[in-house]
């Protein structure tokens, strides 16, 4: 990701829950602008040690912006984290 912009906005997320090596993904999240972005792919997935409980961050674009997504898995709750302008 280049020009980051680091956020901390809530969003409300639609995604799949399955089995094989990406067992939640991202499809799609409305800002707290009421904004829709559908996500075209997934980037890298990985965990965030955060304190007792781990988080999980989704790197995904939508063709021509980049996102990190966190996902609390405590809280069940999604926050946008960080966003950028995609290059390739």
């Amino acid at each position: 990701m280049n020009d980051e912009t680091f956020l901390n906005e809530p969003v409300q997320v639609i995604a799949v829950f399955k089995g094989g090596h990406h067992p939640c993904q991202p499809i799609k999240f409305k800002r707290a602008s009421g904004r829709e972005v559908n996500v075209t792919e997934l980037g890298l997935r990985h965990p965030l040690p955060h304190g007792l409980k781990t988080m999980h961050a989704f790197d995904v674009t939508d063709g021509g912006t980049d996102y990190r997504l966190v996902f609390d898995s405590e809280r069940l709750t999604w926050h946008l984290t960080m966003e950028a302008d995609h290059y390739e």
